[in-house]
């Protein structure tokens, strides 16, 4: 195909931050693309709450106007000059690197790009690339889970906690996880939570603490932020470590670190994926690692609902309304 400046693609536009009626699907000219970099036609997009910040204005775009998105999947058409990695035909999938992934052909670093296996179909892919990596670091590189520690997850049934739940209890840990209803416990006890809390009915706190016979568990994941953040803290054993990698309802406000001392020695982290695949060398693993245990059958991805890219702010609505289990997927 001719990849001049005067082909066009639709893609979603954010104009201005703010609620979903911000996204709005526009024709945009499709890049050449330039060296290291290759030209990707998308054949499945993934939605992630971090795409939700952006739009708000939570974190800063890198200009306005700009296409959201961090992850997506597809087959390379056209390579830069000097690409010798990749070709056209290439399954390909990424999930760090520059946002912009809401649009049918992007043109896309290749140093942030891996290749998927024949096994795992386009939209699979999408769904779990950064969920799938983000569970990885949180599990391996974060602190490496044993087995027999007791970790607590927050938003077990949604997107990274159904992957890292299932992950952790192939690993031989015991998961305790949180949810917001019964239909969301059952899910979560099917993949991989041996004890599931409803904090709509139970204090989470209170039901840990009894779980675990009053020691704790040795890390919690959160990624709710601001209704569970001190809670969290009251989870943690003696040198415990929460881990931090989100704020679903709301930021965090500031933090007195004499807390951690008062409670016990506690570790506190606010990772990001990117700081964990820095690295081409970090990339490759942790996606081979992802991908193994997705082919092994040790962690299943839901893909629970897809919507042709031009929807993209009705799912924004569903994804935001924090009654979504497993993966949403736009359709280019």
């Amino acid at each position: 195909m001719n990849t001049g400046g005067e082909v066009m693609t639709k893609a979603i536009v954010i104009h201005e931050t703010g609620g979903p009626e911000v996204l709005r699907y526009e024709d945009c000219l499709v890049p050449t693309p330039k060296a290291g970099e290759a030209l990707i036609r998308h054949c499945a997009v993934g939605l992630n709450y971090i795409d939700i910040y952006y739009r708000k204005g939570f974190y800063p775009p890198p200009a306005l106007p700009f296409v959201p998105g961090g992850e997506g999947s597809g087959v390379v058409e056209a390579v830069g000059p000097d690409v010798t990695d990749f070709k056209p035909g290439d399954r390909v999938a990424y999930a760090t690197g520059p946002i912009g992934s809401y649009t049918e052909l992007r043109a896309f670093p290749v140093d942030k790009l891996v290749k998927i296996p024949e096994s795992i179909d386009f939209g699979v892919a999408a769904a779990m690339m950064l969920k799938g990596m983000t569970a990885r670091y949180l599990l391996h590189a974060t602190i490496g889970i044993q087995p027999g520690d007791r970790i607590l997850f927050h938003a077990a049934a949604g997107g990274v906690g159904l992957i890292a739940c299932q992950w952790a209890a192939h690993l031989g840990a015991e998961v305790i996880g949180t949810v917001g209803s019964d239909e969301k416990a059952e899910l979560a006890r099917r993949n991989g939570c041996s004890h599931v809390i409803n904090y709509r009915k139970e204090n989470f706190v209170a039901r840990v603490r009894e779980i675990t016979g009053g020691a704790g568990a040795r890390v919690v994941y959160d990624s709710v932020g601001r209704d569970t953040f001190s809670g969290s803290l009251d989870c943690l054993q003696p040198r415990g470590m929460l881990v931090s990698f989100g704020q679903s309802s709301g930021p965090v406000p500031p933090v007195d670190i004499l807390q951690l001392s008062a409670k016990g020695s506690l570790f506190l982290t606010r990772p990001i994926l990117s700081a964990y695949v820095a690295t081409r060398v970090e990339l490759q693993q942790t996606a081979e690692d992802l991908f193994g245990v997705v082919a092994s059958g040790a962690v299943k991805i839901a893909v629970t609902a897809r919507y042709p890219l031009a929807e993209a702010a009705k799912a924004h609505v569903e994804l935001e309304s924090r009654a979504t289990t497993g993966s949403i997927i736009l359709i280019p």
